[in-house]
């Protein structure tokens, strides 16, 4: 490991998918006061308030946007890196954050709840999913640290952006302590931190060099690409990547690669495509996006002191940067079945809970904690398993030729039922009370059985061998 290596790999964790992670949970706390600045805005401009039912949508749109915006952003940012490069991305996307802080932060001085859901969606557009999705549907972040690390470092700076995710959720639930920044005051700063992570990326990125395989591979800069090599290996010996490279680059150029139409007419690839589809909508659909963006409503409804709320909710994600921890250490050894399998058992079982909970809650008040343990069983099941590995699986499960197009139906798919829970789930929650829970409990459950009965272990397999197993 060498200080450049560690540098840019702190750097853009923290300046990039730190904020995945922070704008997940950023909407939670403050959703007190930011209904009551629609409902106030509203009464301006029109003379009256907001209905229960209008305000619950406004405020719903509010938070799924930005999915729908993140569903947008992974649908170009391929383009992007193939014009630009990865450095350049991420430096020109810092500006997406600065423009989303700044619309935001004054959206309550304008009076401009309009500011506050264009903010979200512009967040989205930068905060495209940290995860390894290669091809056209692509995240900056991950394919510039696998680029540039070692052979023997690349999963271990995989690992980084993972991780930073968890400390974003986390650092934005101590923020929101009604003492920090989570109280009516300062909820619009409090949208707005972002831009301090980003605009530290933007000061320092330029010190470091572009991808050497982009610059190689799709730029055939031999120079820049083995000065690149230098920095980041820290050796001035690099003739034995760049031969290796551009053996890479040339069984590339013979590679067609298959769109998303042919890959879902293909019916040789059709249960790996399947197992995409199942995994990847289950991971969104199985309730964890409810707890994020709803905690605090979650916690309301199951009898938790509203004072007490905002610690407990800071120890959920205290529990979700170890659950994450655990699972990214254990993954090599344990396999990806077991994990997947049991995180989303045990998702089910805690969802299960809930429900059971809150419809006992009358009679007897410990209940309320039964609900904070299943919660934080929620999280840390989704962490150890369903959190990284559909993505690990989807690269796993087909050859470079099927790949980005396989990632493209799994993040467009991430992205739209991201949306869906964030948009529907408090409306669900009006008309199914405690029960909306169990629709969770059986996405689980019915996934895990997918898992089992379908899907092979992938460690230490090839592509080819997984390929026969499916055939």
């Amino acid at each position: 490991l060498t200080f450049p290596l560690v540098s840019v790999a702190l750097l853009v964790s923290f300046g990039s998918s730190m904020l995945y992670g922070y704008n997940l949970a950023v909407v939670n706390s403050p959703a007190v006061h930011i209904k009551a600045f629609y409902n106030a805005t509203w009464s301006q401009r029109y003379g009256h308030g907001l209905a229960s039912g209008p305000l619950t949508l406004l405020y719903s749109l509010t938070v799924s946007i930005f999915a729908l915006g993140g569903l947008v952003g992974s649908l170009l940012v391929g383009v992007l890196t193939e014009r630009y490069g990865r450095n350049g991305v991420l430096s020109r996307s810092t500006l997406l954050v600065l423009l989303a802080s700044s619309f935001m932060g004054l959206s309550r001085e304008l009076g401009s709840p309009e500011m506050v859901i264009v903010g979200r969606s512009i967040m989205g557009l930068h905060s495209v999913p940290p995860v390894p999705l290669p091809g056209i549907c692509l995240s900056v972040v991950p394919l510039y640290l696998g680029e540039i690390a070692p052979k023997n470092l690349r999963g271990l700076l995989g690992l980084v952006p993972s991780i930073f995710i968890c400390l974003g959720v986390f650092f934005a639930q101590v923020l929101s302590l009604p003492e920090l920044l989570g109280n009516d005051r300062f909820w619009p700063l409090f949208l707005s931190v972002g831009v301090v992570p980003a605009s530290l990326q933007l000061l320092l990125l330029h010190c470091f060099h572009e991808s050497p395989r982009y610059l190689l591979i799709e730029r055939n800069d031999i120079f820049r690409a083995t000065a690149a090599l230098q920095q980041f290996l820290g050796t001035p010996n690099v003739q034995g990547v760049i031969e290796e490279m551009k053996e890479e680059r040339q069984s590339l150029s013979s590679m067609e690669m298959v769109s998303v139409w042919q890959l879902l007419r293909d019916r040789s690839v059709r249960w790996q495509t399947l197992s995409v589809v199942v995994v990847n909508a289950g991971m969104q659909l199985s309730g964890i996006d409810a707890i994020w963006f709803y905690t605090n409503t979650i916690f309301e409804n199951a009898g938790i002191p509203a004072s007490q709320i905002p610690y407990t909710i800071m120890g959920t994600g205290a529990t979700e940067v170890v659950a994450g921890l655990i699972g990214c250490f254990t993954i090599e050894k344990l396999g990806r079945r077991p994990l997947i399998i049991t995180g989303f058992c045990t998702m089910g079982v805690c969802s299960a809970g809930i429900t059971i909970s809150l419809l006992l809650q009358t009679a007897l008040p410990w209940m309320c904690y039964v609900s904070i343990t299943c919660v934080v069983g929620i999280i840390a099941g989704f962490c150890m398993g369903p959190a990284g590995i559909p993505f690990l699986m989807t690269a796993e499960l087909f050859t470079q030729s099927h790949r980005p197009a396989a990632y493209i139906v799994g993040g467009s798919l991430n992205w739209l039922c991201n949306f869906t829970i964030g948009f529907v789930f408090p409306f669900l929650q009006m008309s199914a009370g405690a029960f909306c829970n169990l629709i969770f409990c059986g996405i689980c459950f019915l996934v895990a059985l997918y898992i089992f009965l379908f899907v092979p272990e992938t460690k230490n397999k090839t592509f080819m061998e997984i390929s026969h197993i499916f055939a």
